[in-house]
């Protein structure tokens, strides 16, 4: 299954009070192993960067200052991401600045019915801890040293793995691709089921059958066991 690890940057909290995206980071997996494809653009917010997100990301309003409008990139995205599922750490957070700025371009929104969040994974996984990414990061042995400032698709990346941790470790990936032949699938369709070459024993004991066949000999005449018993023998 194709799914896409998504995390972005903002110049704040608050999409409403016009906070905008700074970087998208997108990354591609299929059955939860990442694929090398990838999705990354820096964006023009078109304001002011504050120091508390500075300080988070690094990325200035200098730096941004010559990069693309959401507008210019959001045809890319979307094909992207297609219809496919999204893998978000606390999703209502990045979904609600995609959706701003979708709703600032006339396009629809993305809707949770196709959002896994790993947060609500982790925090039904792990009840009662401290679940995020650097936390999941730390629980799961997942190297998380290039991770000096946040990153859009470095989060990305280290997410994927995070992920496939929380859904049962990266080894419940390995070894279960069907290697059958689509004319191999339909020769063995066609041969119908396998039969045992010997009947497996009764685990019946003497006993318990005795005791099987008093109890149908209650049951009267017209009782089904009858039937069935009449055509085993």
């Amino acid at each position: 299954m194709r799914e896409i690890v998504l995390d972005t940057e903002t110049t704040g909290l608050d999409p409403l009070r016009g906070d905008r995206l700074v970087e998208l980071g997108c990354v591609e997996i299929l059955n939860r192993i990442p694929t090398g494809q990838s999705f990354h653009v820096y964006i023009n917010p078109e304001r002011d960067m504050p120091v508390e997100a500075f300080n988070v990301h690094g990325l200035s309003a200098e730096f941004l200052a010559d990069k693309p409008l959401f507008s210019a990139v959001v045809d890319d995205f979307l094909a992207f991401i297609g219809d496919d599922p999204l893998v978000i750490h606390n999703a209502a957070f990045d979904i609600g600045f995609l959706n701003a700025e979708l709703a600032r371009l006339g396009k629809p929104a993305l809707t949770f019915d196709r959002v896994v969040d790993t947060l609500s994974l982790a925090r039904r996984r792990h009840p009662g801890q401290s679940n995020r990414l650097d936390d999941l990061m730390s629980r799961y042995g997942i190297d998380s040293s290039r991770r000096t400032k946040h990153g859009a698709l470095l989060d990305s990346e280290l997410l994927a793995e995070v992920y496939a941790e929380l859904c049962g470790g990266r080894q419940t990936a390995l070894g279960l691709m069907v290697t059958e032949t689509r004319a191999e699938i339909a020769e063995r369709r066609e041969a119908g089921p396998r039969q045992r070459p010997a009947p497996l024993p009764s685990r019946l004991s003497a006993e318990e059958l005795a005791a099987h066949q008093a109890f149908i000999a209650t049951l009267g005449e017209a009782a089904l066991w009858k039937e069935y018993a009449a055509g085993e023998a």
